[in-house]
């Protein structure tokens, strides 16, 4: 829950913006399987906060409560220690790639896969900081192209 006198304040959130001030972008929390829905406060195409749909409407399952990671969790997208650039591993040691190099290099190394080994040889293992929409792709990418059912997730209730 959020003060209503606005006198306590997520440090994460603190000074970057009013909530006339930003955008509201409803979503739903891939960080386990409950599936809470919240809305992601933007301002200048930046996550500035979080904060609970109390519609239950809207959001049936948390009915506006949020749990500490749905709440405060969001700022490794921000991150300074994000990759900005593809990397290859050649002899034991990463160096940069640009993505045309660094995608091919993956298309090749699962199409060796598939062709030895067959589809059900790999299987994706997804990422509980990644949103809902992009689990949906990623799961869509290894039923549909790569031809296997082999998809997990590591969110956690």
């Amino acid at each position: 829950m959020v003060c209503p006198v606005g006198a306590l304040t997520s440090k994460v959130s603190a000074r970057k913006g009013k909530s006339y001030q930003v955008d509201k972008v409803l979503t739903t929390c891939t960080y386990c399987g409950t599936g809470c829905t919240f809305e992601l406060n933007v301002k200048d195409d930046q996550i500035v906060g979080v904060t609970s749909v109390r519609d239950e409407n809207w959001s049936p399952v948390n009915r506006g409560a949020l749990c500490v990671k749905g709440r405060f969790g969001w700022d490794f997208v921000t991150s300074s220690d994000c990759l900005t650039t593809p990397l290859i591993r050649e002899n034991g040691e990463l160096r940069p790639a640009s993505w045309d190099e660094a995608l091919d290099f993956a298309a090749g190394k699962i199409k060796e896969i598939k062709d030895k080994y067959g589809s059900d040889a790999m299987a994706m293992f997804s990422s509980a900081r990644a949103t809902n929409e992009e689990n949906y792709l990623a799961q869509k990418l290894m039923r549909a192209v790569i031809g296997t059912n082999n998809v997990d997730h590591c969110a956690r209730l």
